[in-house]
C-alpha cells in the first residue's frame, strides 16, 4: 500500500480549504479562562447569527440543563444561566454545526461526534473533581479529535484507506494516519487550532492528547487524554470495535480523581450524554 507523506507544514496550507467556526464561537474559545468578553458584548455578537443562536436556545432548554421555564431569548439565557454556562453552549452548537459529513467509507460522523461530546463531558466532570476550569476541560474534550474531521475532509482517498488500514491491523487510528499519512490527528487538530487562534492551552491539549508524557506537565494535556480514554470506555461513539487508548502511568498518578469520584463523575456524564446529543443533533 502506497504512504503519502504530509508534513505539518502541509497540512496547515491545506486549512485554509476548511470550514471555518463561526467568528464568535473562534473568539469564545480563544479567550477561554479569562472573562474579557461581557454578556452584553456575547448576545450581541450571537444576534448576527440566527442559527447559532436558534441551536443556542435548543442547548439551554433542553434536559441537561433542568429549567422549569422555557428560556426565549439569549440575554434571558445569559440571566438564567450565567456567562459561563452559555459560552460553553455556544462553544458546543458552533463546533459541532460546522463541518459536514466527510465523504469517507467508514468514517461514522455521528459516531466522531458522540464521542466527542462524551468527551467533552468527561473532561468537564474530570476537571471539576481535580478543581481545574471546566468550561476549558469542556472545549478540550470537544475538539480534542478535531483534526480526525480534517484529515477525512482534506484528503478523503488516503484516509479511507487509513481507517481500512486500522481494522485490518487491529491498530490505534493515530498509528494507522501516522503509518500511511506520516501525519496523525493530534498534530493536525492542533495546526487547525492554531489557524482559528485558539488559546494555547486548547491547542496544546489537542496535540498531545495521545502523547501526554511528551509534554512539560499533565494539566489540561493530561484531563484531555484522560476524558478521551474515560469516553472510549464508555463506547459513546456506539463503535463495536472502539478502542481505549493505554493512559501512562505518570499520567494516571497524576490526573486520576480516585476510583469513588470517577465512578460518580461517570454516572453523571452518563445521565447527560443522551440529553446533550440530542439538543445538539448529533
Amino acid at each position: 500500500m502506497s504512504n503519502l507523506v504530509i508534513t505539518p507544514d502541509q497540512f496547515k496550507a491545506r486549512v485554509r480549504e476548511l470550514p471555518s467556526l463561526p467568528a464568535v464561537v473562534m473568539e469564545l474559545i480563544a479567550c477561554l479562562g479569562n472573562e474579557s468578553l461581557s454578556s452584553e458584548d456575547l448576545a450581541a455578537k450571537l444576534s448576527r447569527d440566527p442559527a447559532l443562536s436558534a441551536k443556542t436556545l435548543r442547548m439551554a432548554n433542553s434536559a441537561f440543563y433542568g429549567m422549569t421555564r422555557q428560556i426565549g431569548s439569549i440575554p434571558e439565557a445569559l440571566t438564567i444561566l450565567g456567562m459561563r454556562t452559555v459560552r460553553t453552549v455556544v462553544v458546543a452548537a458552533g463546533v459541532t454545526g460546522s463541518f459536514k459529513p466527510p465523504q469517507v467509507p467508514g468514517f461514522d460522523f455521528r459516531g466522531f461526534w458522540r464521542h466527542a461530546v462524551g468527551t467533552a463531558l468527561c473532561g468537564q466532570a474530570l476537571a471539576r473533581e481535580l478543581r481545574m476550569d471546566s468550561d476549558i476541560g469542556f472545549a478540550a474534550g470537544l475538539l480534542h479529535d478535531i483534526g480526525r474531521i480534517a484529515l477525512a475532509c482534506s484528503y478523503t482517498d488516503v484516509y479511507a484507506k487509513v481507517l481500512a488500514h486500522q481494522r485490518q491491523h487491529d491498530l490505534l487510528l493515530v498509528d494507522a494516519e501516522r503509518s500511511l499519512m506520516g501525519i496523525d490527528h493530534a498534530v493536525a487538530g492542533a495546526r487547525i487550532a492554531e489557524h482559528w487562534r485558539f488559546s494555547p492551552v486548547i491547542v496544546e491539549a489537542i496535540e498531545f492528547h495521545h502523547a501526554p508524557s511528551m509534554h512539560h506537565g499533565p494539566g489540561l494535556v493530561g484531563l484531555a487524554h484522560l476524558a478521551d480514554a474515560f469516553s472510549h470506555a464508555l463506547g459513546f461513539s456506539g463503535d463495536a470495535h472502539e478502542t481505549v487508548p493505554p493512559t501512562p502511568p505518570d499520567i494516571w498518578a497524576a490526573m486520576f480523581p480516585g476510583e469513588e469520584a470517577c465512578m460518580a463523575a461517570f454516572a453523571q456524564v452518563q445521565n447527560q450524554f443522551e440529553d446533550v446529543c440530542q439538543a445538539l443533533q448529533v
